[in-house]
């Protein structure tokens, strides 16, 4: 997902590709001249939202990685805090037995 901010530089990268795109296509060049300089231009903006993506998918790893990390150690506490749970009851249960035994007697 992008945020805003790389929706608008997307955004302006576009316009600018755009607007260079025009301005070449207008200019008092050869043809030649003005296909290379276009080609040039895309090329360009090719390798610039390449380098974007890159860090989208960078961030994405890093906040992935990040994600797993906090899961496994929720996982590791939630089956310390059981097992305190269980030896709890076990003890409490072991107590009401001791109880009713006394009761009984």
């Amino acid at each position: 997902m992008a945020s805003n901010a790389e929706k608008t530089l997307l955004t302006l990268l576009a316009g600018a590709a755009v607007g260079a795109g025009l301005g070449i296509l207008f200019a008092p060049d050869k043809g030649s001249v003005t296909r290379k300089r276009i080609k040039d231009g895309f090329e360009h903006e090719k390798e610039r939202l390449g380098e974007i993506a890159d860090n989208i998918k960078n961030k994405f790893s890093r906040h992935k990685h990040d994600i797993e990390s906090e899961f496994e150690d929720m996982l590791s506490h939630t089956h310390s805090k059981r097992e305190e749970v269980i030896a709890t009851l076990e003890k409490k249960l072991a107590e009401l037995k001791r109880q009713a035994t006394t009761a009984k007697n």
